[in-house]
């Protein structure tokens, strides 16, 4: 795989050579290769441990401290209705976050060394091998440094008690978020509501990688105008 003046090695590690593409970078990193796992990341065994997760992680680790968050807000004088409603705009605000993450961060244009590294490292390895069962969802370690920056935000948007409920709720979110990531690439959905989230999805790595930002909703790509028209769209247009 080629730039103008820099050829990426598959056989070596791939995090500190991608930077030198440059300008080719984009180009490069929106090709897919389609296998079961993308190649190594970093020299370091331990680093290499650190960007590698099993998907059934992501809720072990992440629905009981969800369910800690969320019980605070109950222990601090809510009552039980209150805390569902908290919880459940938690997990709709989080749809809103996924967007503008997936749009305007995971899908930032880069042509600097370190910005084009910092992007393989967040999102461009998952659109250069999307099939990649071990890179798919967040790392935990990942995880906790976005969720301590979004507890804080929360600390200075919400009250003491409403902001437990409604960050757990947000960690909910998080986990469906990633669960259906996962299960729309590697699952086979026999519900037609998950084939068409799964189509959309798939669209996006393989089609129109410029739109259809969302993962658990298509609603913010419809109202911000993002949504792909598909095959049967344009010719109906």
């Amino acid at each position: 795989m080629a730039g103008k003046e820099f050829t990426v090695d598959l056989n070596e590690p791939l995090v500190f050579q991608v930077g030198h593409l440059g300008e080719a970078y984009q180009e490069w990193v929106h090709t897919p290769i389609v296998t079961d796992e993308s190649p190594r990341f970093f020299k370091s065994d331990f680093m290499e441990i650190l960007t590698r997760t099993v998907w059934w992680v992501v809720p072990l680790i992440w629905v009981p401290v969800a369910m800690w968050f969320i019980s605070i807000s109950y222990t601090m004088g809510h009552t039980l209705p209150q805390v569902v409603i908290m919880s459940v705009a938690g997990s709709f605000i989080w749809t809103f976050l996924e967007y503008c993450f997936h749009r305007f961060l995971f899908h930032i244009e880069t042509k600097s060394y370190w910005a084009n590294t910092f992007h393989y490292l967040i999102h461009g390895c998952h659109h250069k091998h999307p099939m990649d069962g071990l890179r798919l969802v967040i790392p935990p370690a990942e995880a906790a440094i976005l969720a301590i920056m979004f507890w804080n935000l929360y600390g200075i948007l919400f009250t003491v008690s409403t902001r437990p409920a409604l960050f757990g709720g947000g960690l909910i979110g998080y986990v469906i978020y990633d669960m259906i990531h996962y299960y729309v690439h590697h699952g086979q959905p026999t519900k037609q509501s998950i084939k068409k989230l799964k189509k959309y999805h798939l669209n996006h790595h393989f089609r129109i990688q410029n739109k259809g930002f969302g993962i658990t909703t298509t609603l913010w790509d419809r109202v911000f105008g993002t949504l792909p028209k598909t095959k049967a769209d344009k010719k109906s247009g």
